[in-house]
């Protein structure tokens, strides 16, 4: 399940650089995940920190892109380069 950043954001700048991934950018507006490279934090910590750190709760799982958390886990070592 890649997350993604609703509208609601107020570009407060903490979720950028808790994600390991490198996968929060500033979009055009607001903040983008890029689902491609989001594992929500499988292979590094318990709980996706963007949400963690976020103030107005508006990262939510994207509903079109929902995966397992074997799926997150096999994204996290290609993102590595590691066999899955």
């Amino acid at each position: 399940m890649a997350l993604w950043i609703t509208d609601d954001c107020i570009n407060c700048d903490v979720c950028e650089p808790e994600c390991p991934n490198q996968a929060i950018s500033m979009g055009e507006q607001i903040y983008e995940i890029d689902p491609d490279r989001c594992t929500e934090c499988v292979g590094h910590f318990d709980e996706p920190q963007c949400v963690q750190v976020c103030p107005v709760s508006c990262i939510p799982v994207r509903p079109d892109r929902l995966e397992t958390r074997e799926q997150l886990m096999a994204r996290y070592l290609s993102l590595r380069n590691e066999p899955a």
